[in-house]
């Protein structure tokens, strides 16, 4: 099902149909909404405008579409994002989202730390939930469908799409009172003849970095690109993000090697032993160190297939290998911020049926607690469900079934 069709006014129109536009204009202009028509009753949508009018998904609509329908996502119970929903993640509207993250947009070095007697407080709090920046970057992803595949985005994923998609993701996100869109920055993808003119459009969009410093607080940006390289000089260390050959992000080395430890696993796969290694991919809040010079204040690492869909780790790179090269659509769960991701199964299998099929990946290289959480799991589910020792041959995939 690569196209899908939509009831306009008791009107079926195809995806390609070139006057589903008019079409929608006019719902639009009277507030009506098209149903997708992937099943029998058809399921609700809504219309953005953007540069032309688009038919998007409801929030918490996702499972009620066909797998095979493009318009299909998980319950939010299925991966990381359902202990999020509510309260880290409020859907005011279906493109108005607000997020309720645990770090700041704004830095203010030498803050003093208030003094006192330790006392008992006057009551007991429940914090609500509050998004890393680990979960930040998979809510984008998510949300510009880059944990989806179908055969028809193979060779369509240069880093012209991410910096499409990843943008129109954000623009519909508040966060801390402001859009997420104007302090996110996705590298345009480089070309030799067009780098002057894109690096002088970075530099006009990071501008605001530069403003208000006398107040000694800093305002930051969100920076989401491939990590390349890191080098160790005496100032620090200067990470190098790909299509942004000509400006370094610096880093106290401390901070650095701590990261290092804490994603070693993300950085030694980029040498694995594959035919096109993964790629790593860089959160990083950034302010302006002085003109035109950014310091990372923190990061996160997140390890993508050649193809951009998000990994958990190096042993689920040869599933979605595999699942590519046969053809067939899938999803990722993604983990956000759950402890861990071994109750999730490791793809979606969206093409076998009117079910997704689970498949899970089950390894001796990953931590205890994952490997011990993983194991239940599969219990639970028994000997019917798709499991993949990585010690032993992958088994078949359920067959496809034509959509």
């Amino acid at each position: 099902m690569e196209h899908q069709h939509f009831l306009i006014d008791g009107q079926s129109y195809a995806e390609s149909d070139l006057r589903l536009q008019a079409a929608l204009a006019a719902a639009y202009e009277a507030s009506r909404r098209p149903r997708c028509l992937c099943v029998p009753d058809g399921v609700e949508m809504y219309i953005a405008r953007h540069r032309a009018f688009i038919v998007k998904r409801m929030p918490e609509t996702g499972h009620l579409h066909h797998p095979a329908c493009p318009s299909f996502a998980l319950q939010a119970q299925q991966s990381g994002l359902g202990e999020l929903l509510g309260q880290a993640v409020i859907e005011h509207a279906p493109d108005a989202v607000e997020l309720h993250v645990d770090f700041a947009l704004e830095r203010s070095p030498g803050r003093a730390v208030a003094r006192g007697e330790p006392h008992p407080p006057g009551e007991v709090r429940v914090q609500p939930k509050r998004m890393s920046l680990r979960a930040l970057t998979h809510y984008l992803f998510e949300r510009a469908g880059f944990n989806r595949w179908t055969p028809a985005m193979a060779g369509k994923r240069g880093q012209g799409v991410i910096h499409k998609y990843l943008g129109e993701a954000a623009a519909e996100i508040r966060l801390k009172g402001m859009r997420l869109v104007d302090r996110l920055y996705v590298p345009e993808p480089f070309h030799q003849s067009t780098h002057a003119a894109a690096a002088e459009r970075r530099r006009r969009r990071l501008a605001f970095l530069l403003e208000n410093r006398s107040e000694r607080r800093f305002a930051m940006a969100l920076l989401i690109g491939e990590l390349k390289a890191s080098e160790t000089t005496h100032q620090g260390q200067r990470l190098w993000v790909k299509h942004m050959p000509d400006v370094p992000f610096l880093m106290p080395a401390q901070a650095w090697q701590r990261a290092e430890r804490m994603y070693g696993p993300a950085l030694e796969a980029r040498h694995a032993d594959a035919s096109v290694p993964p790629r790593v991919v860089l959160s990083a809040l950034i302010f302006a160190r002085r003109e035109f010079t950014y310091q990372i204040d923190s990061l996160s690492l997140m390890l993508v297939h050649p193809q951009w869909v998000p990994l958990e780790g190096v042993h689920e790179l040869a599933l979605i290998d595999a699942l590519i090269a046969q053809q067939r659509r899938f999803l990722k769960p993604l983990r956000y911020d759950a402890r861990s991701a071994a109750q999730f199964p490791n793809a979606l299998l969206l093409d076998a049926g009117n079910e997704p099929v689970a498949l899970h990946v089950s390894s001796d290289f990953v931590e205890p607690k994952d490997k011990a959480a993983k194991a239940r799991v599969l219990e639970v589910l028994g000997p019917s469900a798709w499991v993949w020792h990585t010690g032993e041959a992958m088994p078949a995939f359920p067959r496809s079934i034509g959509s």
